[in-house]
């Protein structure tokens, strides 16, 4: 069967999608990216990656031509054209062709939209938790694209690169001044005398969608948390730590470098939140 993909608004075949030599995003890495999972041939919480989106496209002076509203029925119309349910949906901003407009304007952006089969993280990883590494780059808060999803990705990935040739699953970065940030492609959460923490939005880190849904079952269900800034020594002290992202939604972590999690274990808090949150996506994606 051919795969689809959406080019600017278009319904195309892969091999037939065409991106200009001098778009933005391949010339000069601007763009920016959402990654999202569909249950059921629905994805979960769209509208607060679409609004994480259009914010940063906004403040990074990325021109999206595509109405907001449109987009669900885009992805909506991809994933039936692709035969998907559980699926793994990638959409791509970029800057555009440069050669249509002059250094002071703003290139009608590309978009593109992606959907390929839901590929999961090994049972045994939530079983038993991931082994993590400590990246050794620094993420500094001056840097202006550090709190948006950025198609320059080259750190992240040499990071994660580094993390697998150690057979670790992902790296924790932290910020120039030493603060507990976040890891390549995740967020994080530490339990520290029975308190969820995860470092506050102005760290800087990501605006997770995932994020933002844990903390939310976590104040829902009299789970107590706080976002606060964190160091090595919180890291090191706590009794579970966790990763979230769109794809993983909640990963425990057994392992930071030689150092051991508590137990090596999943524990309690981590249990819980990851069956709520199980519950909120089927109930969501119904």
């Amino acid at each position: 069967m051919a795969e689809y993909v959406f080019l600017n608004g278009e319904l195309v075949k892969a091999e037939e999608a065409q991106v200009s030599v001098y778009d933005g995003g391949l010339l000069h890495g601007v763009g920016l990216f959402e990654t999202m999972r569909s249950y059921g041939g629905r994805v979960f919480r769209l509208e607060d990656h679409l609004e994480r989106l259009y914010d940063s496209a906004g403040k990074l002076h990325l021109s999206i031509s595509q109405k907001r509203e449109d987009i669900g029925g885009a992805i909506e119309e991809l994933l039936q054209k692709n035969e998907l349910e559980e699926s793994r949906v990638r959409l791509t901003v970029t800057r555009g062709d440069i050669r249509q407009v002059r250094e002071e304007e703003t290139a009608p952006g590309t978009m593109i939209i992606t959907a390929g089969e839901m590929v999961a993280y090994p049972m045994e990883l939530y079983k038993y938790g991931m082994r993590v590494i400590i990246s050794a780059y620094k993420q500094n808060p001056d840097e202006a694209t550090i709190r948006h999803k950025t198609t320059n990705y080259m750190g992240r990935l040499l990071a994660l690169q580094e993390a697998k040739q150690k057979q670790r699953g992902e790296a924790l970065w932290f910020t120039t001044t030493n603060r507990l940030a976040e890891g390549c492609i995740s967020n994080i959460f530490l339990v520290k005398d029975e308190v969820l923490l995860t470092p506050p939005l102005d760290t800087p880190v990501l605006a997770g969608i995932t994020r933002k849904a844990v903390l939310e079952l976590a104040r829902e269900n009299e789970i107590k948390c706080e976002e606060k800034e964190l160091l090595i020594k919180d890291l090191l002290d706590a009794s579970e730590i966790i990763l979230t992202n769109s794809i993983m939604e909640l990963m425990p972590v057994c392992q930071v470098e030689a150092h051991k999690v508590a137990s090596e274990r999943p524990g309690a808090v981590y249990k819980k939140l990851h069956e709520l949150y199980q519950e909120k996506v089927k109930k969501e994606c119904e």
